[in-house]
């Protein structure tokens, strides 16, 4: 089910919310102070494709705080177009597994530091 979900992921628009990650990361990446946000950006990117059977542990102190802070700007954008197509996937029997991983990915979105991906 696992690999059946992520497949469909990808087809259903994983690929282009993993590009649109990848040119938010490009962009924080332009300077010296933005490459730790880019780093995120790029993770986001990479864990978009695959979401299915990951499973996500938040911790971290006060530096992710911060960090987090930094990074709500672009998180918030991404943010409310996974929380829109988990309402829109949860309307349906079917789609309800890909509205919970859309709601996950949400999530993730606003505080990726401090985060880990299992």
């Amino acid at each position: 089910m696992r690999t059946l979900g992520n497949i469909i992921w990808i087809l259903l628009g994983g690929v282009w919310t993993a590009l649109l990650w990848a040119i938010i990361g490009v962009v924080f990446c332009i300077t010296i102070v933005g490459i730790p946000l880019g780093r995120q950006a790029f993770k986001m990117a990479a864990l978009t494709l695959t979401p299915f059977g990951k499973t996500i542990e938040y911790g971290g102190g006060a530096p992710s705080i911060v960090a987090n802070i930094f990074w709500i700007p672009a998180g918030l954008f991404m943010a409310l177009n996974y929380l829109i197509a988990g309402v829109l996937n949860c309307i349906t029997i079917i789609g309800f597994p890909f509205g919970i991983q859309a709601f996950k990915m949400a999530k993730l979105s606003l505080f990726p530091f401090g985060a880990q991906v299992l």
